[in-house]
């Protein structure tokens, strides 16, 4: 199975690209899955039903989040009723929505999806790592193929995670800093591992918005609107190639797919 994973979409230039260009591309690098991680979809904190459906027919196959998966309360009233969004199973169990779902893909084969946050600087949720231990065979009990996306900010934390789970997953893709790293590669164990895939949206910007708002509060230290920003809209992902059988990953290619913009 070849699986495309989109980095973090933000604002209404992220889901642009999408529309432009993601048919061709998943027709050109023969994907079989698409995964993206949604939770800054509308206006850059947040995801609505208008946002979600429009990724999904721009050609997204499933929607992973994070910390910013409750920004839009209207989320609440239909996470429950669609099987591909998931927000991170390290909420409590009895948050709408659920941490990990089990997909059939138009192949046939089976994938499933899990969505960890970290806890380095971030919300004090329950511990990601047992957690993996706890779901993970619950998932092998269907398919060998699972990708997780660790919504974290510390590199060492997401580096950890990665090695925790090596061998036992066919990819840990990092989410949420919203800038592209470097390191991808195949773990010894066979598990494919990035720490942060990027963003989906404007690139001359800081981290998705606006640069000048972000400025104003590093240095006046008060609080500004913060609107995701337009130029330079770049696409960032890696492409896995993964032995759905044995859920071994064979590769992982990192990426960004450039919006030619007019004039």
């Amino acid at each position: 199975m070849r699986v495309l994973f989109i980095g973090d979409i933000v604002g209404k230039p992220g889901r642009s690209i999408l529309h432009e260009k993601l048919i061709e591309f998943k027709k050109a690098e023969k994907i079989d899955f698409i995964i993206a991680n949604a939770e800054n979809l509308a206006g850059g904190f947040g995801i609505t039903k208008k946002t979600y459906r429009s990724i999904i027919e721009a050609g997204v196959d499933f929607c992973t989040s994070g910390n910013h998966i409750w920004d839009r309360k209207e989320i609440i009233e239909f996470i429950d009723d669609v099987g591909d969004i998931i927000r991170p199973a390290n909420y409590h169990a009895e948050a709408p929505g659920k941490g990990y779902r089990i997909i059939t893909a138009s192949s046939g084969e089976k994938i499933g999806i899990l969505n960890l946050s970290g806890r380095i600087f971030m919300e004090p949720l329950d511990n990601p790592f047992l957690l993996a231990d706890a779901i993970i065979p619950l998932i092998k009990e269907e398919t060998n193929a699972i990708i997780v996306d660790f919504h974290a900010e510390a590199t060492s934390e997401k580096i950890a995670f990665g090695r925790y789970l090596e061998g036992r997953v066919s990819a840990v893709i990092g989410t949420h800093t919203h800038v592209q790293t470097a390191d991808e590669c195949i773990l010894p164990g066979g598990t494919a591992y990035i720490t942060d895939v990027g963003m989906t949206g404007a690139h001359d910007s800081i981290i998705g918005v606006e640069k000048e708002s972000v400025i104003v509060r590093f240095t006046k230290m008060m609080p500004s609107r913060l609107t995701p920003a337009k130029k330079d809209v770049r696409m960032s992902y890696v492409i896995i190639d993964l032995d759905t059988e044995t859920g071994i990953s064979k590769s992982i290619t990192r990426g960004q797919l450039l919006l030619v913009e007019a004039g």
